[in-house]
């Protein structure tokens, strides 16, 4: 039976969280992706600051946490993804920011991952194929970080899952690290292979394949069970805007921007039985607040319509 997921981001108040998951069960979701990522902003990153939220010792992070597991289990809905904290590394900041992210950070959102009893938690690689002259390059940085997050994915069940990225070069937003479905297969197979587990997975996302090009079915179909977890959303295929499914067109005859088909054939023919997680929380801020309520079942209602596409090709 496929799921339907949402973002906590946008849902979920720290002061009173059972209150949100009640919401997204209302809605009609089973299942969450715990926006962790939203507790330490990469706009922040990106200008060298942080906060103090990680400095927190996985003890105090479990018990900051435990309101929001416990709201989640009375209400029945599963934490089955997360979000590390992103960038994980800083081109061109300081050695402590980098220090700090791979050290503090990276472990303890591992932690609260296993906390949680959340089976994957989904990772951004380096962006350093500019700065190191090629994409090998890029990934070999990028494997030195999963190393030093492998042991305690096996140690604990957890899957981490790479992200098909985009980058941006001179205004144009390119293809970015995971991009190449072949590439991403043998890297995966290399990593369970060397650690005896499912230790590394990917997780698709849509809004990111729709920008750069890549052929939906193919890239799916090539990664096959590789696929644990997903980020649905959509755009205009040019800015990465996180919006509902089915609401950019290219013409006015309503043909759509994102290729939905190919989507639908590609989980399809891999057999998809885990969750369809939606990464619209943009969407939630530009509904009125009173709406709010009818905006996530609107995105449920969405996820429901794929399901029942996806399990027909079955």
């Amino acid at each position: 039976m496929i799921g339907i997921g949402v973002q906590t981001q946008n849902v979920i108040n720290d002061n009173y969280p059972e209150e949100g998951f009640v919401m997204l069960k209302r809605a009609g979701f089973t299942c969450a992706d715990f926006s962790l990522n939203r507790y330490l902003l990469n706009s922040s990153l990106y200008r060298s600051e942080r906060n103090d939220f990680f400095d927190k010792s996985v003890q105090e992070l479990e018990h900051f946490f435990a309101p929001h597991k416990q709201g989640a289990r009375a209400v029945g809905i599963t934490i089955n993804q997360m979000h590390m904290p992103y960038p994980v590394f800083v081109p061109g900041a300081d050695r402590e920011i980098n220090a700090y992210l791979w050290n503090q950070v990276a472990p303890k959102s591992m932690a609260v991952c296993a906390f949680f009893d959340c089976p994957y938690m989904v990772i951004h690689g380096f962006k350093l194929a500019r700065y190191l002259g090629s994409e090998e390059l890029e990934w070999q940085e990028t494997k030195k970080f999963i190393d030093s997050v492998a042991p305690f994915a096996k140690e604990t069940g957890i899957t981490i899952c790479i992200e098909n990225l985009y980058d941006s070069v001179g205004g144009h937003l390119v293809e970015g690290p995971c991009c190449n479905a072949k590439k991403a297969a043998d890297r995966i197979d290399y990593f369970n292979d060397k650690y005896g587990a499912e230790v590394l997975g990917f997780c698709f996302d849509v809004g990111h394949a729709n920008i750069v090009g890549i052929d939906f079915e193919k890239f799916i179909t090539t990664l096959g069970s590789r696929i644990k977890v997903l980020h649905i959303h959509d755009n205009d295929g040019v800015s990465d805007l996180h919006q509902l499914p089915f609401t950019f067109t290219k013409t006015r005859e309503n043909i759509s921007s994102t290729d939905w088909d190919g989507f639908i054939r590609g989980l399809g023919c891999i057999h998809f039985d885990k969750v369809l997680s939606f990464e619209t929380a943009p969407v939630l801020t530009a509904f009125p607040e009173a709406m709010r309520q009818d905006a996530l079942g609107f995105i449920a209602n969405i996820g429901s319509y794929l399901a029942g596409e996806i399990q027909s090709r079955l």
